[in-house]
């Protein structure tokens, strides 16, 4: 078969270049284990004896601007242990006056901020570990790498962070007269971890904002990177480390308020106070893998999905947003730069963006020796027509070589028939993906691989389909080095490809698509770096083998400035072979044809350490056989720390022969960031295609990390023209629904 010649092929090239060069060897930093007679009092000041006494690291490099040279302002790291956390000190040196720190809430974007960034690989293997970063106001974030693991974390090999992972630590901070410090607390029961080993990973990241200055202590140069933890230092010296028992309950309480004024509920009554209790238990069934199980789960503080325009014939992906799904979710990527998706979690509990009750759920994560493993089992109630289902999920993933892997994914679905028409008992899909990295590819440069084949199972039995009809399969190389990058990617979707629960936009196709980029950096004192890109795209039906597009995207220009300032300027030409009539706009047909179209656009950013930055994008071009015009341009203003106010707009202007349409799409976002530990945001979004405005209000207050109020409020209008008396030109909102909800969390370890 195509597919495992390819793969074999593969294997044996990168075998040859994965351990071509021998490394140098890592540098440590010492844990110093702390007497009975220590204590840190978690204030943000390091006057502890025990810190004095720590022995401390300071040798940072810096990657930008300038690779690999001395760090403006000086850095000091100590770490420090007892029987139950790990601590960790940082004197971050600098002008107090000239600290940049806006941002206070838990796991806001420190693209403004100063910001002091730290990794974890508690397993020491290089691909897996957990991501930490603050600022000088005591924000905290976290996210895992790579994927895996269970509750308490725990990575998975290669691939990216997810920083949707809210990890139990503490971090407290404090401006001194030569900068500002830090004291952090993480709790060894919120990490996954090999208690019978000596030593750990770990890598810090300092950014000063002002100056846009990246240092970092180890894996400085810019091909390398603090979340890739085969270029971390070693931490050493502990011993007699234990996660307890391993056991964590969290049980919640919600009470919520729905109203919802319609005359389709039949006499019903408007008004609802549905209420409810429920239960996260969590247990490390071993000190690196981690079994959970909830019950009566709740998404009520979930923030509602960003509005889009869509104008295209292919339906739009929204990110997953709810805790469950999100802790330990980097495990079941698959093959994630080809985009097969077997799995994706979205099309469990929800329908057409609508909850349905999720019963029970059960994952088991983390690792077992070079093995990665993920596996989930979840049940749904039947919801307003919605039948009940059961869905199972198994990953598996092997590590091979210093930073690859091989894994397997298999899901089923099962949907309880309801008597009308065909419906599927139960639907499987089953994959296999090899993922390879190395970064000594032609002595020092980075190289990655991917291929993948995944099948699902016919879902119409009496149709006749081949293997190749409901199956995909593709690879894709790439060199993603500083200076010149490039890569080639090919897949093959066929026509009866859609995973039972998967996302897949479309199928029935082969695409070839090969890049190259070069990014020189002239020697100026205001810009960083240019880029100037091309990349091609080949895409033809499977079946009938026609052409259905051909694309040139021309990076003409991308200039990164000093400052934190950017723009871009591409040009793409297309052609785009249409089968089957769609519609956008106002019903406006898309007749079938052919098209071809050039399509010009201009982005920009502002630094967002300014207190009034701009975000935007201008676009002209064809649009099928009219045209278009796209404006869309975001301004956020932070008048003091903790208080932001963003507005977005965008425009869709487009011309056909068979009509004239405009899209409008509108956002407010505001935030109030009382501490770290206590905040408030809003966002409206108003579109003039669904016309429905949508309101969206969430107050959190951690009481301590692991306990937490929240308190939400929604509101849903939508938008009439013409009023009782007969004015057309009249316009109006009606309250489509609205509520709110209170819910508490609690969290007990032992």
């Amino acid at each position: 078969m195509r597919v495992s010649k390819f793969v074999v092929l593969l294997s044996l090239f990168i075998a040859g270049v994965s351990d071509a060069s021998a490394q140098d060897a890592e540098p440590v930093l010492e844990a110093l284990r702390m007497s009975a007679d220590d204590a840190v009092a978690m204030d943000g000041l390091l006057s502890e004896g025990a810190w004095a006494r720590a022995v401390p690291i300071d040798d940072f490099r810096q990657v930008e601007p300038l690779e690999g040279g001395d760090p403006t302002e000086r850095t000091e790291i100590r770490v420090l242990y007892d029987d139950d956390a790990l601590y960790i000190g940082a004197m971050v040196f600098d002008h107090p006056d000239s600290i940049l720190a806006f941002q206070r809430r838990r796991d806001a974007g420190l693209g403004t901020d100063d910001r002091f960034m730290w990794i974890l690989d508690t397993f020491n293997d290089g691909r897996t570990g957990y991501f930490f970063e603050i600022n000088a106001a005591g924000l905290m974030g976290d996210g895992l790498i790579g994927g895996g693991g269970g509750g308490g974390g725990g990575g998975g090999g290669g691939g990216g962070t997810n920083k949707s992972w809210d990890g139990i630590w503490e971090a407290r901070t404090a401006i001194v007269q030569d900068g500002w410090s830090a004291e952090i607390r993480i709790p060894f029961a919120t990490l996954n971890f090999n208690p019978d080993a000596d030593s750990w990973g770990i890598n810090f990241q300092r950014t000063i904002r002002r100056r846009n200055e990246e240092q970092r202590w180890r894996g400085w140069r810019r091909s390398e990177g603090l979340n890739s933890p085969v270029y971390a230092g070693e931490l050493v010296g502990f011993e007699g480390l234990s996660q307890g028992l391993g056991l964590e309950v969290t049980p919640y309480a919600v009470q919520s308020w729905r109203n919802v004024p319609s005359d389709t509920l039949d006499g019903a009554d408007p008004t609802t106070f549905p209420g409810d209790v429920g239960v996260d238990v969590g247990y490390s069934l071993t000190p690196s893998l981690r079994a959970a199980v909830s019950i009566n789960t709740d998404f009520a503080e979930v923030e509602v999905d960003q509005r889009r325009v869509n104008l295209t014939r292919f339906p739009d992906r929204f990110p997953e947003q709810r805790d469950f799904f999100l802790e330990g979710s980097g495990v079941y990527s698959f093959s994630s730069f080809s985009s097969p998706e077997p799995y994706f979690s979205r099309r469990i509990g929800l329908k057409d963006g609508q909850p349905v009750p999720i019963e029970y759920a059960a994952r088991l994560g983390g690792q077992a020796g070079r093995y990665e493993l993920g596996f989930q089992q979840v049940s749904t109630g039947e919801e307003g027509g919605i039948p009940s289902e059961n869905f199972s999920i198994a990953r598996v993933k092997r590590s091979m070589f210093e930073q690859s892997s091989l894994g397997v994914i298999y899901t089923r679905r099962s949907t309880a028939v309801d008597g009308e028409g065909f419906v599927p008992e139960d639907r499987h899909t089953a994959g296999v993906d090899l993922d390879i990295s190395t970064r000594s590819f032609l002595g020092d440069k980075n190289f990655d691989a991917q291929a993948f084949a995944v099948w699902n199972s016919n879902p119409d039995p009496d149709v006749e389909r081949s293997t190749q009809d409901l199956g995909a399969w593709g690879f894709r190389f790439n060199f993603p080095n500083d200076i010149w990058q490039a890569r080639l990617s090919y897949r093959e979707f066929g026509n009866a490809y859609d995973p039972a629960v998967g996302f897949v936009p479309r199928n029935d196709f082969r695409r070839v698509e090969p890049r190259v980029a070069w990014a020189p950096r002239p020697s100026t004192a205001w810009i960083r770096s240019l880029q100037f890109s091309a990349q091609f795209r080949y895409l033809e039906g499977l079946t009938r083998g026609d052409v259905q597009e051909r694309e040139w995207d021309l990076g003409l220009l991308q200039v990164d400035f000093e400052s934190g300032d950017f723009f871009s300027l591409s040009t793409t030409r297309t052609y785009e072979g249409l089968d089957e009539a769609f519609t956008v706009g106002d019903d406006i047909p898309i007749l079938p044809g052919e098209y071809n179209n050039w399509n010009t656009s201009l982005r920009f950013r502002s630094a967002g350490r300014r207190q009034v930055s701009i975000n935007g994008e201008l676009s002209r071009g064809g649009f099928w056989d009219g045209s278009r015009q796209r404006y869309q341009a975001e301004l956020t203003f932070r008048p003091v720390p903790g208080i932001s106010v963003s507005g977005d707009y965008e425009l869709n202007s487009v011309q056909l022969p068979r009509g004239d349409f405009d899209t409008n799409l509108f956002r407010v976002n505001g935030g109030w960031d009382v501490s770290p530990w206590a905040s408030m945001s809003t966002s409206v979004q108003y579109d003039d295609q669904s016309e429905i405005m949508g309101l969206f209000a969430l107050g959190r207050w951690i009481v301590k990390p692991g306990n937490e109020l929240f308190v939400v409020y929604t509101h849903n209008w939508q938008r009439t023209v013409g009023d009782p008396l007969g004015d057309p030109r009249g316009e109006s909102f009606t309250t489509l629904t609205k509520g709110g909800s209170v819910k508490v969390t609690y969290t007990l370890r032992w």
